[in-house]
């Protein structure tokens, strides 16, 4: 007989809070991190000093990290909000809009924050403003990635299971965006300076995605309706 107590602590159920998830989210969080870590490493060797050389060879890595990253909340945003509410039109805004904004807060605003702060000239870039097009497809397919994911996979797998997997790719995309933006800006003495980056990533990506895929969506989803919902 298989034993499944070893996972007790993270299993899909009814009753599994808000707080519980986030305790078992967290090591996939570390561990997407530290991925992130090691492909800038392993992409930075005999890294060119040049600024105007990095912005050219990271800055359209950023853009489709930053895209991707996108797609990832999105979809784990909607198929956490649908498993405490039914309410489908107001899941498809939140689904929307609170992706783009803590995605914008994660690869843009606390990386630009950090890296001033580490004396890197830095230069704002808000994608949304001028890449709506773009940051709109990525959402709308993770929308529908969220539905497909709630009403289809989950019956057959075990939902925290994907949930915990989906937020570790939601991490590692926010985590490269956020290193390649800063890259792109000129950063190249990251690796010396590997300690406060770190830390970095912890406030600037590990908390805004969870956020946005655990906390945000659940508080939105208990203040409507609820009844005969599944919880996370």
């Amino acid at each position: 007989m298989t034993d499944h107590h070893h996972d007790s602590c993270c299993q899909y159920h009814h009753n599994s809070g808000v707080w519980n998830e986030i305790i078992c989210h967290f090591p996939y969080a570390l561990l997407a991190l530290t991925i992130g870590l090691i492909t800038l490493s392993i992409m930075t060797i005999d890294l060119p000093i040049d600024r105007a050389i990095l912005h050219v060879r990271f800055f359209p890595l950023f853009h489709t990290c930053h895209f991707l990253h996108i797609m990832f909340a999105s979809a784990g945003c909607f198929l956490t909000f649908l498993r405490y509410s039914r309410n489908w039109f107001k899941g498809f805004i939140v689904g929307a809009i609170v992706p783009v904004i803590f995605c914008v807060f994660s690869d843009i605003i606390l990386p630009y924050i950090g890296g001033v702060i580490l004396g890197v000239p830095m230069h704002l870039h808000i994608c949304f403003a001028t890449e709506y097009i773009n940051v709109g497809i990525f959402l709308i397919v993770g929308i529908l990635a969220g539905a497909v994911l709630r009403f289809h996979v989950e019956q057959k797998h075990e939902g925290s299971f994907l949930t915990r997997w989906l937020h570790f790719g939601h991490i590692l995309l926010s985590a490269l965006a956020s290193l390649f933006y800063l890259i792109s800006h000129g950063f190249s003495s990251w690796a010396s300076v590997v300690g406060p980056v770190f830390a970095l990533l912890i406030v600037a990506v590990v908390v805004p995605c969870t956020l946005s895929d655990l906390v945000v969506p659940v508080i939105l989803a208990k203040s409507g309706e609820c009844d005969g919902c599944d919880k996370v």
